[in-house]
């Protein structure tokens, strides 16, 4: 039988750290990102007062989140190529950017919860919350427009590297900045406007438009890390342009690859000497981290 004390603490409202965790331990994509949605829309208002108010707690979260059966993960080596121009290059190219947006779900609810024991101020998990609810509407816009084209999420494999740098910074929040936002997702502000061309000589308005929304809030999304990256490279002392060359080299397992979209780099707040040295491959002698 429950006790009072028991029941008490189980009609407590989840923390953020443990709607975290909930969004990824559930496998299903549509149902992830329904639950995203919903905990997002609690906490934004929570802050405003609206709502009940959410601790930010702490969780103890997976070192891999729950993913549906399909699709099947490959080594990225061993996943199929397919010409963009063709209908089914361009299936597989919406599948591609779905499975990344549905990554990218997990890995703005793994930053909270995975740090959420770090003394960061509100507005740090305001950012990622927004980030996470956003991402969930771009998967939710790929998979629409697959599912115009008479496909699915599932349908195709994919490729299973995109999880390794959130478990290779795991236990550094600055790296996690470093590689996630400031490499990866400003690795989508270069290609995006190609991928709209592709959609757009194609005559695909569906897609066209979903790539348009996407392109537009990703810059959000990389300016965040940004931000947070510099806070706490000036709350420590350093430069953040040595920091983040030292990190890269050090969780990014290869260069980065130019052409670069400078301008929407720009626009998020990452400047041209922090990436170009390393596309050059040039040395870059890592700061002493702690």
């Amino acid at each position: 039988m429950t006790s009072p004390a028991d029941q008490s603490r189980y009609d407590r409202p989840l923390t953020l750290a443990q709607m975290a965790h909930q969004v990824l331990t559930t496998a299903d994509g549509r149902e992830k990102t329904a639950l995203s949605h919903r905990y997002a829309a609690a906490w934004v208002a929570s802050r405003a007062g609206d709502g009940e108010a959410i601790e930010i707690g702490i969780a103890n979260p997976p070192l891999h989140p729950a993913r549906p059966a399909k699709p099947e993960l490959l080594n990225p080596r061993d996943v199929p190529r397919r010409k963009p121009g063709s209908e089914a290059g361009r299936k597989a190219l919406l599948h591609a950017v779905a499975h990344i947006e549905l990554n990218a779900v997990d890995l703005h609810w793994d930053i909270i919860a995975r740090f959420s024991h770090v003394p960061m101020p509100l507005g740090f998990f305001d950012d990622w919350v927004k980030a996470a609810d956003e991402e969930s509407k771009h998967f939710n816009l790929m998979c629409d427009c697959l599912e115009a084209l008479g496909s699915h999420y599932g349908e195709l494999p994919a490729h299973s590297g995109m999880w390794r740098a959130a478990e290779d910074t795991a236990e550094d929040l600055m790296g996690r900045l470093a590689v996630v936002p400031m490499v990866l997702e400003a690795r989508g502000l270069d290609v995006t406007p190609g991928m709209i061309k592709i959609f757009r000589n194609a005559k695909l308005t569906q897609a066209v438009e979903a790539l348009e929304v996407i392109y537009a809030e990703e810059v959000s999304h990389v300016a965040y890390g940004s931000k947070w990256f510099h806070f706490l490279c000036g709350r420590e002392n350093l430069d953040p342009k040595e920091v983040f060359h030292g990190l890269v080299q050090t969780y990014f397992h290869s260069t980065l690859k130019p052409p670069f979209n400078e301008e929407k780099r720009a626009e998020a707040g990452i400047p041209p000497d922090f990436y170009w040295p390393l596309a050059d491959d040039l040395p870059v002698k890592p700061p002493a981290l702690r």
